[in-house]
């Protein structure tokens, strides 16, 4: 075989592979298993489903494209770090559906308010853009979101299913 013909197989089994990991599906959770507590890690990129103090499933996630810190205000790309609930779930998101974090809670007004800054909202757990649901697991690549956690839709899916509204939220750095 000529050389180039042997780099062209190669690079489309790569491509293939790829595309093949991104796409390949989520064990699943279990009928009727509810999560008391989601707990988000930044410093591991994960979001836990806890039941009873048991993790019953982790993923691992994408965060805002400037991850480090707590957020501040409106427009700073940071994920919030704090103790929040799921206060409504958007089916009709721009992503495959959205649970909202309760961001900014009372604190953080207070420390926007002080620092003459919109704390900004609509933090939120989801999937990925409906625009773009074949980027699958490779959306992990990067922190790409305003803020909000980032998960595949089939683990969104799951999450949505195990999370009611009222569920607390932990978000450490």
């Amino acid at each position: 075989m000529r050389p180039l013909r042997l780099l062209v197989i190669a690079v489309l089994a790569v491509i293939v592979g790829v595309l093949v990991w991104a796409h390949w599906p989520t064990a699943p959770l279990g009928e009727g298993l509810k999560a008391d507590r989601v707990v988000i890690r930044k410093s591991s990129e994960s979001l836990a489903l806890v039941r009873d103090g048991q993790v019953l499933r982790s993923y691992p996630v994408s965060f805002g494209a400037n991850p480090v810190g707590h957020k501040q205000q409106e427009g700073d790309e940071r994920t919030p770090e704090g103790v929040y609930v799921i206060d409504y779930r958007k089916s009709d998101s721009a992503f495959h559906r959205a649970l909202h974090i309760s961001y900014p809670n009372s604190d953080d007004v207070e420390r926007a308010a002080r620092s003459g800054v919109d704390p900004g909202g609509l933090i939120m757990i989801h999937g990925l853009p409906n625009r773009a649901p074949f980027i699958g697991r490779l959306h992990r690549l990067v922190n790409w979101t305003d803020g909000c956690i980032a998960v595949t839709n089939r683990e969104m899916d799951q999450i949505w299913a195990a999370v009611d509204d009222g569920t607390v939220v932990e978000i450490y750095p």
